[in-house]
């Protein structure tokens, strides 16, 4: 599509995810244009729960995605650079400015096995509603905790601990510091003062001036270091806003900005989120509260399973092309198959955020086929989404939409229809293929002022999948049976 098709100004995103970075240039109303580069890569994982990286060699990675967006001939001039990172990562820098321990993801479920430790330090109801964020092997308490128990030599090396978005703006303009967004997955932010908790920090050995200074979209970042001017010379005059959570940035790219639509996403893990700009909140239990900025929260619930269990199914069971999976997946009737699933393939976080449960399927037979096993645990990845949809109802959340985005999901029409059908509810596929990089030029354009607010851009939506309420019917029944198999499994063994 020509550039003259677009409104100008442009910006660009910068979205790195955990499988992939791509740079995606948008125009003023935050329409997706034909410039796009992406490199991917995969994380480290070890047998007992570890998924972490070098962090210079995600920089590495950024900068090669940066080098290819550039080279790009015939490029329309770019007016800032907006980045998107998923949250809840975290590693060591040490006095030298260069990382001392590898990233760590939200995904590296180590840090489970110090949760007894960490609990006799932290009171859990009261961290939930100070921070927005459970006590779980996901959040930053835990990962520092366990750092310090475990990996004692590189954790006294730190000086500074932060995030891959902080890292490499540390890299490319010599300081740093953290948004209010990435701060609020943290687990260290107090919520409703938007400056680091004081109650958590005292109960870990990390002190407040070891984290980054906090800042929002109205401070962006000018002054490549001359090495980077001299690589990237379309970007060395622009504004780089600081780095914001991809799951605030996906509900407000697929157009999620009020509390009437709510969000459901799957990409490798899955949510659910509605955002507002109320001051006052409760969060309700088993579900998590963050920031977009210093105006919007944003409310849900989160998975650690999703698209990644479709990949699992699809490698271990040596299904065909997806095509025919999605072709035989959708000629099954809804519960067809008997069996009950537990998708925690990398276990658990809304609602009941047992980091160490772990995926069970029961009531196989010699009859049981892949194709059984492929539908059962979409539909109880469903139920696992319906769970945090009845937890978000108790605020009085009138929701007239719910739209879908996601790899994970909009790939597959069948697992959209599942979701209507156990949620009861018309889901509506969004047509944006890049929320999270969406949201994040949307947010950015917003701070420069080229949209007055958010609710301003378009919502490009698709098919809408409406419900049989015969078959909702069906799915709460399953859904009773995963539930008795969660007490019995999970919660009776934590």
């Amino acid at each position: 599509m020509a550039d003259h098709a677009f409104h100008p100004p442009f910006m660009l995103a910068l979205d790195i995810g955990t499988s992939s970075v791509r740079a995606i240039l948008y125009d003023g109303r935050g329409s997706m244009t034909d410039h796009i580069a992406q490199v991917t890569y995969d994380m480290d994982t070890s047998q007992d729960g570890g998924v972490y990286i070098d962090g210079d060699r995600l920089v590495d990675v950024v900068c090669t995605t940066l080098d290819r967006f550039i080279t790009e001939a015939e490029r329309p001039r770019i007016s800032g650079v907006a980045v998107t990172t998923f949250w809840h990562n975290v590693l060591g820098v040490g006095a030298d400015g260069q990382a001392v321990t590898p990233l760590i993801s939200w995904a590296d479920t180590r840090p489970g096995t110090i949760m007894p430790a960490l609990r006799e330090r932290l009171d859990e109801k009261t961290t939930h509603a100070n921070t927005g964020c459970v006590l779980h092997s996901s959040y930053l308490p835990a990962k520092l905790f366990w750092l310090a128990q475990h990996h004692a030599d590189e954790f006294d090396q730190a000086e500074r601990w932060m995030s891959i978005g902080e890292y490499l703006f540390l890299q490319l303009f010599g300081e740093t510091a953290c948004s209010i967004s990435m701060a609020s997955g943290t687990g260290l932010l107090n919520l409703h003062t938007c400056i680091w908790d004081a109650d958590t920090l005292s109960a870990l050995p990390v002190e407040p001036a070891q984290l980054s200074r906090l800042t929002d979209l109205d401070e962006p970042f000018t002054g490549l270091k001359d090495k980077y001017r001299a690589r990237w010379p379309a970007l060395k005059n622009l504004p780089w806003y600081p780095a914001l959570g991809d799951g605030a940035c996906s509900n407000i790219g697929s157009g999620c900005v009020t509390t009437d639509r709510i969000a459901i996403m799957v990409g490798t893990s899955g949510a659910m989120r509605v955002m507002s700009s109320t001051e006052i909140f409760t969060i309700p239990e088993g579900l998590w509260c963050y920031r977009s900025d210093r105006r919007r929260i944003l409310m849900g619930g989160a998975l650690s399973n999703g698209g990644n269990v479709y990949g699992w199914m699809r490698s271990s069971l040596q299904f065909g092309d997806d095509a025919e999976v999605e072709q035989a997946i959708a000629a099954m009737s809804p519960d067809a198959h008997g069996l009950t699933v537990l998708p925690f393939w990398a276990g658990e976080r809304s609602p009941g955020w047992h980091a160490s449960a772990r995926a069970t399927i029961t009531g196989m037979t010699l009859h049981t086929t892949p194709t059984d096993i492929m539908r059962a645990s979409l539909e109880a990845t469903a139920y696992c989404f319906a769970s945090i949809y009845a937890r978000l109802q108790t605020i009085h959340v009138e929701v007239k939409e719910m739209i879908a985005s996601g790899a994970g999901l909009l790939q597959s029409p069948a697992w959209l229809q599942m979701m209507a059908d156990v949620l009861g509810r018309p889901v509506v596929a969004s047509a944006v293929t890049e929320a999270s990089s969406r949201g994040a030029a949307l947010l950015a354009l917003e701070s420069a002022g080229i949209l007055s607010d958010l609710i301003e851009a378009p919502v490009p939506l698709d098919k809408t999948y409406d419900p049989d309420m015969t078959n909702h019917t069906r799915y709460r029944e399953a859904m009773s049976r995963q539930q008795e198999l969660y007490e019995l499994l999970v919660s009776s063994s934590e």
